[in-house]
């Protein structure tokens, strides 16, 4: 079981089209009615701090993909969408995220486009940004184009990459 990030509780399931209820939309929906409050802005210097960022990776690493997309959205906006680097990394992560769902759903030519969509807005030339060893996460997801792999392995935040 992947280590938990932040505090914030689970919904009491994850969203699977055609298989559980829609979040939103259905009254029988895990988030139905609820608003949730937007992110004023995103430091990538301080992604730490960020509670949704960190809860974002906790739903990513419990197959919460369809959460985890909602997530990952909010920050996307607050981090300047496609005009930052931290806006195409997020928006990278999401990609990844919705393409774990596609391959879990059977819609293969689906997930292979979103991992090559993701694999290029997160190909940076640094080592470690927003706490991901970027290098490595760039590996799993070409070894995920290529069929080498199956499943979107836990995301490790290195929350000191120096001491490492």
């Amino acid at each position: 079981m992947p280590p938990r990030y932040s505090q914030r509780p689970f919904p009491p399931y994850r969203y699977v089209p055609g298989q559980t209820p829609h979040p939103s939309r259905d009254p029988g929906g895990h988030s139905y009615g609820r608003i949730e409050d937007p992110l004023d802005s995103f430091d990538p210097e301080n992604w730490q701090s960020c509670e949704k960022y960190l809860y974002a990776i906790d739903l990513l690493n419990h197959g919460y993909w369809w959460e985890a997309h909602e997530a990952l959205e909010a920050i996307w906006h607050a981090a300047g969408q496609r005009q930052t680097q931290a806006g195409l990394f997020i928006q990278g992560l999401l990609q990844i995220g919705v393409a774990a769902m596609k391959q879990h759903l059977g819609q293969d030519s689906a997930a292979q486009r979103l991992w090559q969509a993701g694999l290029e807005k997160i190909s940076i030339p640094q080592k470690y940004y927003l706490g991901l060893d970027v290098y490595e996460l760039q590996r799993v997801v070409r070894e995920l184009i290529a069929g080498e792999r199956d499943t979107l392995p836990e995301l490790v935040l290195h929350f000191d990459p120096d001491a490492e």
